[in-house]
């Protein structure tokens, strides 16, 4: 059985090297992650760099995805590396505190604007939520906090405000760099932190393609601003992905599992590609098995829909990076054999389409769904077809032939879509069909006589110009 769910896996120590990262995409990665928030340029180039020869001799395509770092919020250092806060106490955050001058009594914050972005009452969550201060008064810079929740605090830990508000860009200057750096690296996907709005991507793409960037946008939804304005941020986007740290701290995590839901289904609806992230098997940096709660999580996920599961510190600085992404494929497989919960066939039955592509797309699949088909195969030079095609709940393989290597490892990241790489000869158009033939017998994608669904334009070369469908039977070399 195939597996259609994805896996994104993040790059770091613990996968760098070649023989480790032609495990891992053996085992199943099919996109890479540069997490722009740890390591130096020069680290991310050795990476990236180690991640394409590994595809290349495991004969793959693998995307890379450069993650921005974003305006994350945090406290400055403490003159002895933490403090120990106990309920009860008093506590202050003030920008204009030293770098370095932090102790039991406060410390500094690396955002100005921190002191007009809260009142008495707020609730202040630290290091993940685990010590959440409770704000008393504010005088100036200084924010006087009462601790609610106590415990260590240690150097440069985040700052979220309970259900959202703070007022930090979603690009810094930073991120500009990084974008640049995303673009040398030529990322397949790259993904913008703490969105607000759909402005944010729009920003955050117009960069990356002055940087001569030509991957697709994804946009982190992490704040509770970004859910209110989640539908102009998918219209703005090219692939959501569900960060749920910081939006659980943000919005609770009482809410977190319905907004996840929420977030996949409306993605879907608007024919867009879906990431759930952050912590999915997070007890396997340390662990050479998952928890069963795990298991569970991964399952829902896939079970919802979501194109790719990611796994973040389990794969960059874990013990068994290689056992995680195995056992997340193997979950993947197990819950894709769950009865889908809506039928094949209603999807856009009422929908007028606009392109002539988008509806080639939507007859192949209502086809497919209804014929004994073992597969579909489209030509595609931007892997739009493919992309409307992965939206229609179905065990039927996409075969996504494409003489661009770009376009192969963007499709590697929606679920159900597999990247072929074929050259059209457009001087010999007659041997179209048997080329395909022998490419898809050759990957042992098919075998002689399956019914495979075929889609094509009438002009080579030409983004967007599917236009044909035919029904196929495959025929082996005489």
């Amino acid at each position: 059985m195939l597996r259609r769910t994805k896996i994104v896996a993040t790059l770091g120590p613990a996968s760098e090297r070649r023989e480790t990262l032609k495990k891992m995409i053996a085992s199943g990665v099919d996109v890479a992650r540069l997490n722009f928030s740890h390591g130096n340029p020069d680290e991310h180039r050795r990476r990236a760099r180690a991640l394409r020869k590994a595809a290349k001799d495991c004969r793959r395509d693998v995307g890379l995805l450069g993650d921005l770092q974003g305006p994350k919020i945090r406290v400055m250092r403490f003159k002895k590396g933490s403090v120990h806060l106990k309920n009860g106490a008093s506590f202050f955050l003030d920008s204009t505190l030293g770098l370095c001058d932090g102790t039991k009594k406060g410390v500094g914050v690396a955002l100005d604007t921190l002191h007009r972005d809260v009142k008495p009452g707020d609730l202040l969550l630290l290091n993940d939520g685990l010590i959440s201060l409770e704000v008393g008064s504010v005088e100036g810079t200084r924010i006087h906090t009462r601790v609610i929740d106590g415990g260590i605090l240690s150097d440069h830990k985040g700052i979220n405000l309970k259900g959202g508000g703070l007022s930090a860009a979603a690009l810094t200057d930073v991120d500009r760099e990084n974008i640049k750096l995303a673009a040398e690296l030529q990322c397949d996907f790259l993904a913008v932190s703490f969105v607000r709005t759909g402005k944010d991507i729009i920003e955050a793409r117009k960069l990356f393609e002055e940087a001569g960037g030509k991957g697709l946008i994804v946009a982190k939804i992490e704040r509770t601003e970004a859910v209110e304005n989640i539908d102009e941020i998918i219209d703005a986007a090219d692939v959501i992905m569900v960060a749920r740290g910081d939006l659980g701290v943000e919005m609770g995590y009482a809410e977190l599992t319905g907004i996840q839901k929420k977030l996949i289904r409306k993605t879907r609806k608007a024919h867009k590609i879906v990431i759930t992230a952050t912590q999915m098997m997070e007890s396997m940096i340390e662990n050479p098995i998952p928890t069963r709660a795990e298991v569970s999580d991964v399952a829902n996920a896939v079970i919802d829909g979501t194109d790719a599961v990611m796994l973040s510190g389990e794969t960059a600085v874990g013990k068994y990076p290689n056992k995680a992404v195995k056992a997340m494929a193997e979950v993947c497989v197990g819950a894709e054999k769950f009865p889908l919960p809506q039928g094949r066939t209603s999807h856009r039955m009422n929908d007028h389409f606009d392109r002539v592509d988008e509806a080639i797309a939507m007859a192949a699949m209502y086809t497919a769904n209804h014929m004994s088909v073992k597969a579909i195969v489209a030509l595609t030079e931007s892997g739009s077809t493919a992309r409307w095609m992965s939206r229609i709940r179905s065990d039927i393989p996409i075969y996504a032939l494409t003489p661009h290597e770009t376009t192969a490892r963007r499709v590697a990241l929606y679920r159900g879509v597999y990247p072929v790489e074929f050259g059209v000869d457009p001087a010999n158009s007659t041997s179209l069909y048997r080329d395909i033939f022998d490419a898809l017998l050759l990957g042992e994608h098919v075998e002689a006589d399956d019914i495979v669904i075929f889609t094509k334009g009438d002009l080579d070369g030409v983004e967007g110009g599917t236009n044909a469908m035919k029904i196929v039977t495959v025929k082996a070399s005489a």
